[in-house]
């Protein structure tokens, strides 16, 4: 059955069609976006939802959105979404963070060139018949030093064409490595010195508690006088009425902004000052933004849910479609040994330790331990899934961990998983064989080669004869056929195990009978997911 994705905000024609073209069930409805009611009436239906701002999906939303699988923003904003409720629902939520990029950074560029020859109040005086030729008294860009608070994607490309234009950049930008200055021709610095350098400085960094007010009026006291400073990137990122008293006392010569604090914004301390450039919120206000946005986000959608591929995911790590090809495998492994430790264990887990050596050390591990941490929840919370399991363990105060290692052992690749209780530590491992196929190799330190089945059972013993035999005839009594037997022991006449794969899942009679024998400390039937 094809997936069934609604389209609720305005999202181009082509956009629609790819998703018809991809083979999925979509419903173009617009109106749907502004009515929460109706929205609320249909979304249980539906695998997608793709929107933009109009739609505001709430807990009460996710709530009813019995099959969400995934939302798609059409833009980089996602404050009309509840990404913790989305989360704990198991919902992916991904945006398009790069179709407005050269948009929004060409923007930032043009309210620069705006502030510093004050290209719209000369624009309203000359349409008011005036001809104040020496009022407007501009400053040029070129060789001036231009401040560029957040060097990432949008910061990248105005740092581009500032060097275009001949000026002298100074950027600030913890993740910015100096590798990737010297190719963007930028002079890597701290806040405090670009504060000190800049003749104008541009923000390009999102709005989190770090850089909430960034500029603030201490801050902008460090700044050189004369500043111009722009801001497109998100509203309270400047003290905006610092910046008011700074504009209004001359040490700041200008400002221009997109974005305000409190939007729409219908009043700021910026507005109605001299020499300061406002506009409501345009950065990715062209039609080829518009576009874009909507065409990735339709391919967004259509390539997680046909074939699992997750790309610029909010609250997940995302997973190509070239990694999830090589991948599968080894995310169905890491779900297979979750789900043997989770039912296994039978008291709260204090801690999930993952080692992964050789190859599989080299791919994308922060899905992999997503798809580890799922396969444990599940067997407390059936509808756990890749998105919510990491948020559900965090909230039980588990500590997830990560090993990667090279090559060790007789296996190209394997993963070990630890998980510890305040009573005891259970480990399993597991490979991919070349057929594809996930393998158990190791439980409690004991190696074995165990194909994984639907219904499984799992026994442990002293080695002492008579153990296959008496699990051969009682479950042959009982008409539950073995499909595979996979023995292992630590030592002779020590512990020992039995891992075996059975047609049906043994009932509770069968459970009874090997447990009155006396010969087995542990009797445990077991369940996979591995369709």
């Amino acid at each position: 059955m094809a997936p069934k994705v609604l389209v609720s905000d305005k999202l181009s024609e082509t956009a629609v069609q790819i998703f018809k073209d991809r083979g999925i069930d979509v419903t173009f409805d617009p109106s749907i976006g502004k009515d929460k009611d109706k929205l609320l009436e249909v979304i249980g239906d539906y695998d997608g939802l793709a929107i933009r701002s109009a739609t505001k999906v709430s807990e009460k939303v996710l709530a009813a959105a019995k099959n969400l699988k995934v939302i798609g923003r059409a833009g980089i904003g996602v404050d009309n979404v509840d990404i913790p409720a989305a989360s704990k629902k198991g919902v992916i939520v991904m945006n398009t963070p790069f179709g407005n990029s050269i948009t929004t950074a060409e923007h930032a560029i043009a309210m620069m060139f705006a502030v510093a020859r004050q290209i719209p109040e000369a624009n309203a005086s000359t349409h008011a018949g005036k001809w104040e030729k020496s009022r407007f008294m501009g400053v040029e860009l070129y060789n001036k030093t231009l401040g560029v608070i957040g060097a990432g994607n949008i910061g990248g490309i105005v740092c581009d064409r500032a060097v275009g234009l001949h000026m002298k950049v100074v950027a600030y930008d913890p993740f910015l490595s100096e590798d990737r200055a010297k190719q963007l021709g930028v002079t890597k610095v701290e806040l405090d010195e670009l504060l000190e350098r800049a003749d104008f400085i541009t923000l390009h960094v999102p709005l989190t508690d770090k850089t909430r007010n960034i500029l603030s009026k201490e801050n902008l006291a460090k700044t050189k006088k004369g500043v111009r400073i722009i801001n497109c990137a998100r509203g309270g990122l400047v003290d905006e009425a610092a910046l008011a008293e700074a504009l209004k006392a001359g040490h700041v010569a200008g400002a221009a902004f997109d974005v305000f604090a409190t939007e729409p914004a219908t009043d700021s301390p910026l507005f109605n000052l001299p020499n300061v450039v406002v506009t409501p919120h345009l950065g990715a206000s062209t039609n080829e933004a518009q576009e874009n946005v909507a065409l990735q986000v339709a391919e967004q959608m259509s390539n997680y849910l046909l074939t699992g591929a997750v790309e610029n995911a909010l609250n997940m790590p995302s997973v190509t479609a070239e990694e999830a090809a090589v991948m599968g495998p080894w995310v169905k492994l890491a779900q297979h040994l979750g789900a043997f430790v989770g039912q296994m264990t039978d008291e709260p887990i204090t801690a999930i330790n993952l080692l992964y050596n050789g190859s599989v050390a080299q791919m994308n591990t922060a899905a992999l331990n997503a798809a580890a941490i799922a396969g444990v929840m599940k067997a407390t919370n059936p509808d756990v899934n890749m998105v919510s399991a990491p948020v559900i363990a965090k909230d039980r105060g588990v500590n997830v961990s990560t090993t990667t290692q090279e090559k060790s052992g007789v296996f190209d690749a394997y993963v070990k998983m630890t998980v510890v209780t305040d009573k005891r530590e259970r480990s399993i491992a597991g490979t991919v064989f070349s057929d594809g196929k996930p393998r158990f190799i190791q439980i409690k330190g004991i190696t074995i080669d165990a194909e994984v089945g639907e219904h499984m059972l799992y026994t442990t013993n002293e080695d002492v004869p008579g153990i296959i035999g008496t699990l051969g005839r009682t479950l042959g009594e009982n008409g539950v056929n073995i499909a595979n037997f996979t023995l292992g022991r630590s030592e002779r006449g020590k512990n020992a195990i039995a891992l075996l794969y059975l047609d049906d899942l043994p009932s509770a009679k069968v459970l009874d009978a090997l447990k009155a024998t006396g010969l087995f400390k542990q009797v445990r039937p077991l369940e996979f997911e591995v369709a």
